[in-house]
């Protein structure tokens, strides 16, 4: 199963470099069979630019889960203190292979679909 995911483009072109190997989530879907993890980049972009396999999800105490992913975060800590603020816990997807598309997909043309909030399930 697939989710959508709406990712800054900043935070998603640190995906597809390599740089970003976790994305981070205050809340996660609930369905543990997805599998993949396609990529809205936000406004201005506002296009699907890619999908990574997922490769284990995380969750912990907001201390140890900065100390686990920080070297590849892609974010500073003042962010992540600040994406968390009033949370105890936090997500971390692990990304594994990481694709760019060669072109930019239109959501809505292309999957009747508007950008979601925070994810969508995809079939």
């Amino acid at each position: 199963m697939k989710v959508l995911l709406s990712i800054k483009p900043e935070f998603a072109e640190k995906i597809f470099n390599g740089s970003k190997r976790f994305e981070f989530r205050r809340m996660l879907f609930k369905n543990r069979e997805v599998s993949k993890v396609v990529v809205y980049a936000s406004a201005p972009i506002s296009k699907v630019i890619g999908e990574f396999e997922v490769d284990n999800i995380i969750q912990k105490g907001l201390d140890d889960l900065w100390d686990e992913t920080k070297d590849f975060s892609g974010i500073t800590k003042d962010y992540f203190d600040k994406y968390f603020t009033g949370k105890e816990k936090g997500f971390a997807i692990s990304v594994r292979n990481p694709s760019r598309y060669k072109e930019p997909i239109n959501l809505k043309e292309e999957f009747g679909m508007v950008p979601p909030q925070s994810f969508a399930y995809m079939r």
